[in-house]
């Protein structure tokens, strides 16, 4: 990604046709071929090109903007962000950035009833920290052999399950997510509590139920990798807006 920016400010490529460049080499403009779009993606499409249909850039890069804009509030009010994506090419990703920014990410399977049952999700939790507790400071030594390797798995069990939430708090003040249509439960309970949903998004897509829609290739890595890139580093200018007017 950076050899892309730096051949662009190489050949003095002005700043918005540099970041079109690099939006390009990512890969971000390859959706899918156009017996799978979704009619509310119809605007956002530039052509088709060997059957796969190609985005219009410029329009997502519009579209990426509002959501950086939406995300600098969200960290100016330093509020928790839930980041979302299991697939193959998304989970190392989500889980960076939101370590990078201390946030909760679901980046294994969705726990349905994370958000519309945070009560009993939040029990379970308590429980599995309480177990891990125990492991560590090796309470479980009073338990026979075959007893203790029980409770070991089911403490393996319950962090694959809650492993990126177990700080989930009630300040999460947006959820991002990777395919909305791949995460169709997660997305459903962000709408059900009423939480806004930026999401990165192919043409298969419904965008029209999606707070902040980012169209463009939700399957690639190095797509995924500068659209989740652009989110946390706005993310982060938030609360260092906050930070400086603080300490005025």
């Amino acid at each position: 990604m950076e050899e892309a920016i730096n051949e662009a400010e190489k050949l003095d490529i002005p700043n918005k046709d540099r970041e079109l460049e690099v939006m390009f080499q990512a890969g971000i403009q390859f959706g899918y071929s156009r017996s799978r779009r979704h009619p509310s993606m119809s605007d956002f499409i530039h052509g088709v090109k060997n059957n796969i249909e190609i985005f219009d850039l410029e329009k997502t890069k519009e579209a990426l903007e509002e959501a950086e804009n939406f995300l600098r509030k969200i960290g100016e009010a330093k509020r928790n962000v839930l980041w979302v994506g299991t697939k193959p090419s998304a989970k190392a990703l989500i889980e960076k950035y939101a370590k990078t920014l201390s946030h909760s990410y679901a980046a294994g399977r969705w726990i349905g009833g994370t958000l519309t049952n945070a009560k009993i999700i939040r029990d379970r939790i308590k429980y599995f920290e309480d177990l891990k507790k125990k492991s560590e400071s090796k309470e479980l030594e009073k338990y026979t052999k075959k007893e203790k390797l029980k409770i070991a798995r089911e403490i393996k069990t319950l962090e694959e399950k809650f492993s990126g939430i177990e700080n989930l708090k009630n300040d999460v003040g947006t959820m991002i997510i990777v395919d909305p249509k791949e995460e169709k439960t997660a997305f459903s309970e962000a709408r059900r509590v009423s939480l806004p949903v930026i999401a990165i998004l192919s043409s298969d897509n419904d965008l029209s139920k999606v707070a902040y829609p980012i169209p463009g290739n939700d399957s690639a890595s190095s797509s995924l990798e500068y659209l989740l890139g652009k989110l946390a580093k706005a993310y982060q200018e938030g609360v260092s807006k906050s930070n400086l007017n603080s300490n005025v």
